[in-house]
């Protein structure tokens, strides 16, 4: 097995851990599929292309971050994070803000992950026009994302609340793709320097670039 198949297991199986450690009485179980279903496709698209598109190993382990938070937040509904229940109880906070943290990491990750993809497979090169697709592009999944939970609220209603995790805020869903743009610009600003450099060690594959 070579160094990278090496670590690609370490990913899946320290990733299989922790889902099946989500799964085992999870806050309940509709819930925990509706937060946890991205990852499932998020594992299955990267299994899909790996032969013919390897990312870096820092945007795999960003990838591992955010499902990690999504499990996370799948088993106890991101309403209801114990840290997070004490850190509003501790600072008197309004809310329980884990799902800031999540629609965070919903513009952070996405925004190297689209970054890669566009400077090895597209003309683009690095710079003002780059940065500002791949700013769109994460703020446009987090739109979509929002009228999924729209549309799983209409359809299901009240079995929905959870999922949701409003926490009574009728500006949710605005603070929350707002929380996304910030995450992805300051993943661009933060993170460029570091990308690029991991970019520049990314051995070539067969098929690939």
């Amino acid at each position: 097995m070579s160094r990278d198949e090496s670590k690609l297991t370490l990913w899946f199986l320290t990733l299989g851990a922790l889902l099946a450690w989500s799964a085992v009485r999870p806050h309940d179980y509709f819930t925990w599929f509706l937060e946890v279903v991205p990852v499932f496709l998020g594992v299955g698209i990267l299994s899909a292309i790996y032969r013919r598109f390897r990312f870096t190993d820092l945007v795999y382990g960003l990838i591992w971050i955010q499902a990690a938070i999504l499990i996370i937040g799948g088993h106890y509904t991101y309403a209801q994070m114990p840290l997070f229940d004490w850190i509003r109880d501790a600072f008197h906070f309004t809310r329980n803000y884990y799902d800031r943290v999540g629609h965070f990491a919903q513009g952070f990750v996405p925004a190297l992950i689209a970054r890669e993809f566009l400077l090895r497979k597209s003309p683009l090169r690095r710079g003002k026009l780059t940065a500002f697709l791949v700013v769109s592009i994460c703020l446009a999944f987090s739109a979509l994302y929002e009228l999924f939970e729209w549309q799983m609220a209409v359809a299901l209603g009240p079995r929905t609340n959870d999922f949701l995790g409003t926490q009574g805020d009728v500006w949710d869903t605005q603070e929350d793709m707002a929380t996304c743009l910030v995450g992805s610009i300051l993943s661009l600003l933060l993170m460029s320097g570091i990308h690029d450099r991991a970019l520049e060690k990314l051995k070539p594959v067969h098929g690939q670039d």
